[in-house]
């Protein structure tokens, strides 16, 4: 398997030097020059453009956000390149999602989705099936971490003393008016009840230091919440690492004989 990254950030670094530690690449680096390091952190051919990529690439890796794979996505599966993506918020673009869908089954090919910065998607698919009611993403960050955001409208960020809720709605309209923040909350909407019936709550909480995510959902299957307290790569303090480990997950399962 010859695997190339769109993107030099720092979950792209992070996948990159992960899989260099496993010998599987990446073999090429599609991203911005401008955007390259003078002395780039791993031995791969960087490039500008999906036309420049090799004709033996059989897997790129989306970690360049949501803008990236607008542009890139289409033409890769077009190529007939599998795609692993953690820009789920994207797809909340009903235009975008269907010309992906259309990209991959003319071409035979897949858009695998990464879990990112949320586990309990499993729970969430397996429950869809036997009919699911309601489901309910709540994301609370500190203050700091909303920081660039439309939250910054909502309330005073500098002066927050108490959690304040600054969005309340549809997964849909939080992937568009959040897109570098509600990757989460498009994750699952896509494992269970969708965009527009999955309701969404953002918080900013002082009294915390790590993202915390939560899933509520009820259905034939009963109840579940599930609670996760993330922590930020090191390289940047908006990116999770556990999105970034989830990109290596998906990578594995692609390879593995027998996945789980």
């Amino acid at each position: 398997m010859k695997i190339g990254i769109i993107g030099d950030g720092a979950i792209g670094r992070y996948v990159a030097a992960n899989l260099n530690e496993r010998g599987l690449g990446p073999d090429v680096v599609l991203t911005r020059i401008s955007d390259v390091a003078d002395s780039p952190p791993i031995s791969a051919t960087y490039i500008n453009s999906v036309s420049e990529l090799p004709d033996d690439i059989t897997l790129m890796v989306d970690c360049a956000g949501h803008a990236a794979l607008a542009e890139h996505g289409c033409s890769i599966l077009k190529r007939g390149i599998d795609l692993i993506t953690v820009s789920l918020g994207a797809l909340a673009d009903a235009v975008l999602a269907d010309n992906l869908l259309q990209a991959a089954q003319s071409s035979g090919v897949k858009l695998h989705l990464a879990s990112g910065a949320i586990g309990a998607l499993d729970c969430l698919r397996a429950a869809k099936v036997g009919g699911l009611g309601d489901v309910t993403y709540v994301g609370r960050k500190p203050p700091h971490g909303w920081q660039g955001s439309p939250a910054e409208k909502q309330i005073d960020l500098e002066t927050l003393k108490t959690a304040a809720i600054h969005f309340e709605g549809s997964a849909r309209i939080a992937a568009v008016t959040y897109p570098k923040n509600a990757n989460v909350a498009a994750a699952v909407a896509i494992a269970g009840t969708g965009f527009d019936s999955t309701k969404v709550k953002l918080v900013a909480d002082p009294s915390i230091s790590d993202n915390i995510h939560e899933i509520h959902a009820t259905g034939a299957f009963g109840r579940f919440s599930f609670r996760i307290e993330g922590r930020a790569l090191p390289d940047n303090p908006r990116s999770s690492a556990l999105a970034a480990m989830s990109v290596i997950s998906a990578i594995e399962r692609e390879i593995a004989p027998i996945t789980i």
